[in-house]
C-alpha cells in the first residue's frame, strides 16, 4: 500500500474513528485510499458500504457488501418499519458528521443502531474511517460486538 504524502494530515482525518474504535476495544488498521474512488481490492478483505437509513425516530447505519444489494423488505421487517428513507447527503452528514462515501460507525455522532448483514460474519472487512482518504480494516464479528450491532440476514431474494 502506498504511504500517504502527508501522513500527519491523513491521520488527523480518521481522528476521531480511531479513538472510538480503542475507546471499544476494537482493533483497526487504517489503510490509504483514493478520494472519490471504490476502495482498491485488499487481498482477504471485504469491501463494505454503510449505509445511513432514516426511520420515523431516528437513523440506522446499515452494513453490507460493497458488491451486493440487500434486501430493503428484509430490513423493514427487522426494524418493525413500514416506512424507511435515505437522506439527503446534508441529512447523512448531520446524522452521522461523516460525508456520504466515508461514513461508518466508528466515531460516527449521534451513536445510532448498527444492522450488519449476516454474509459479512466471520469476515475481515475495510469500512469508511470519516475520511475520504482512509479506509478502516476490522473484523466484522469484533465490530458487531463493540457496537452491539444487529447482524441479520438482509440478502436481496432472487
Amino acid at each position: 500500500m502506498a504511504e500517504p504524502a502527508d501522513r500527519e494530515a491523513w491521520a488527523a482525518g480518521h481522528a476521531a474513528a480511531e479513538a472510538d474504535a480503542r475507546a471499544r476495544g476494537l482493533a483497526v488498521e487504517f489503510v490509504p485510499r483514493t478520494p472519490g474512488e471504490r476502495p482498491a481490492p485488499i487481498d482477504g478483505v471485504e469491501p463494505v458500504k454503510t449505509i445511513v437509513v432514516q426511520r420515523r425516530d431516528g437513523y440506522v447505519l446499515v452494513l453490507a457488501p460493497l458488491a451486493e444489494q440487500f434486501s430493503w423488505a428484509k430490513l423493514r421487517a427487522l426494524l418493525g418499519a413500514n416506512r424507511l428513507s435515505l437522506p439527503d447527503p446534508a441529512g447523512a452528514l448531520a446524522a452521522t458528521g461523516y460525508a456520504r462515501g466515508t461514513i461508518s460507525p466508528l466515531g460516527a455522532r449521534g451513536d445510532w443502531p448498527v444492522v450488519m448483514d449476516a454474509r459479512l460474519g466471520g469476515a475481515r472487512i475495510v469500512i469508511g474511517s470519516g475520511s475520504p482518504e482512509a479506509g478502516a480494516i476490522v473484523d466484522a464479528d469484533e465490530l458487531a460486538r463493540a457496537y452491539a450491532a444487529t447482524v441479520a440476514d438482509l440478502g436481496a431474494d432472487s
